[in-house]
């Protein structure tokens, strides 16, 4: 029987101020509660996004950047970074509101401590986790309808690609998924693992980066239980191997050099993952084609905090990448828990073949620790503040759960 979320909703808002210091973030994230949430049979969890613990305040080239994608493409390589979910509770949308001045909504400042490492890279992948309203009809949980300024933000943060598949997708039916990719649209930023039409499905996101064609492919566990629209069977990909598998190889016969696939998976609040987790990093792995693996890389979203980063089968698999931006969390087990705003970002630098046809290969594989200040609505980048010993103690835990399955000796390092 599947577990639901014990939380009671937003606490009384408190009014959302100027950033906090290092201290009080570490504050904030340092002590994490080890309860999880597991089914018997280690399937993903289906209950809806947890609340907060507080109330508190295909990509159409934009002008900044061709059809090629990337910023700053080389030949002979690329480098790709990966994030985690963009959960924007109540409280993140007030934020954003005293950020815009009470005029609107602005999230660009929340993104400016991951912009550095995500305006650097040639192929920059995000988890857009909710839909978008309209018209000051935004919601957090349990039915999300975010500002559509989001996507100003994650355009303006330098990514290429967001993955649109989660168990939210439909919390506004097919007018919330409409609204969301045309926001994403107009922000010069791909997307993939919901769509418009059927046509828009069978196309996965795709971009040019160092001599090297990019499809991006994305899928979900499951929906919280709200049908697919009436005649939209297309309208979000459901996390299926063989359909996986299938949507690689059809990439890969369009000309894809690299396929990245963002698999919306896994229990909620748990660092290890799961059975099923394993089972389809296992099976979409030893997926080949003449030799060739159909699949070049996996990041996964959805357990709300850090989990393993491991080869399988010679090809890197994050198994959880944590949230990005979310409000103050409550878990299963009632309690606030900090792990909730602790992340990774991916960065996978890919080296071309050697021979034509053979496979691009990850010559270095970095992550980089991150913490979203839920008070004052801040990304930062752990990493960068290695040196800070109020935050050592978020860092080294990050690095503990990331390192969890042997990545280290596989090659994974800490990047900056």
């Amino acid at each position: 029987m599947t577990q639901r979320s014990t939380g009671n909703g937003d606490i009384k808002d408190r009014p959302g101020g100027a950033p906090r210091g290092r201290a009080a973030l570490a504050a904030l994230l340092l002590a994490a509660a080890a309860t999880a949430c597991a089914t018997d049979d280690g399937a993903p969890q289906t209950a809806p996004k947890t609340p907060e613990a507080s109330g508190k305040a295909t990509r159409t080239p934009g002008p900044a950047q061709s059809a090629a994608g990337g910023h700053g493409s080389r030949p002979g390589g690329f480098t790709l970074v990966a994030s985690g979910d963009v959960l924007p509770h109540d409280s993140v949308i007030r934020r954003a509101s005293v950020d815009a001045g009470g005029d609107g909504y602005d999230f660009r400042p929340m993104l400016a401590g991951a912009k550095p490492v995500v305006s650097k890279a040639d192929v920059a992948i995000c988890h857009m986790e909710t839909v978008y309203g309209e018209n000051g009809a935004y919601t957090g949980y349990p039915t999300f309808k975010s500002p559509p300024e989001v996507a100003t933000a994650l355009g303006d943060a330098g990514y290429d690609s967001c993955s649109t598949a989660s168990n939210h997708t439909l919390d506004d039916g097919a007018a919330g998924v409409r609204r969301t990719l045309d926001a994403l649209d107009g922000a010069g930023v791909r997307h993939t693992g919901s769509a418009r039409s059927a046509n828009e499905a069978q196309r996965p996101a795709l971009m040019d980066a160092g001599g090297a064609k990019v499809a991006h492919l994305a899928y979900t566990y499951g929906t919280n239980g709200a049908p697919l629209p009436a005649g939209q069977p297309w309208a979000v990909n459901r996390l299926d191997a063989e359909k996986v598998v299938a949507d690689a190889k059809a990439a890969r016969r369009a000309g894809a050099d690299v396929v990245v696939v963002s698999p919306h998976w896994g229990t909620e609040w748990q660092d290890e993952p799961d059975a099923r987790q394993l089972a389809l990093a296992e099976q979409l792995t030893a997926a080949k084609t003449e030799g060739r693996p159909d699949i070049d890389l996996i990041i996964g979203t959805h357990a709300h905090v850090p989990q393993a980063y491991e080869k399988v089968n010679g090809t890197w698999v994050v198994y959880g990448m944590g949230d990005q931006i979310a409000g103050a969390m409550i878990n299963h087990a009632g309690e606030q828990d900090p792990r909730g705003n602790q992340s990774s970002m991916g960065r996978f630098t890919f080296a071309p073949p050697a021979q034509p046809g053979e496979r691009w290969t990850v010559r270095r594989a970095e992550f980089l620790p991150m913490g979203f200040d839920p008070d004052a609505g801040r990304v930062t980048n752990l990493g960068g503040d290695a040196g800070d010993a109020d935050l050592a103690g978020i860092r080294d835990r990050i690095q503990q759960v990331v390192l969890g399955r042997g990545a280290g000796k596989q090659g994974l390092v800490m990047g900056k």
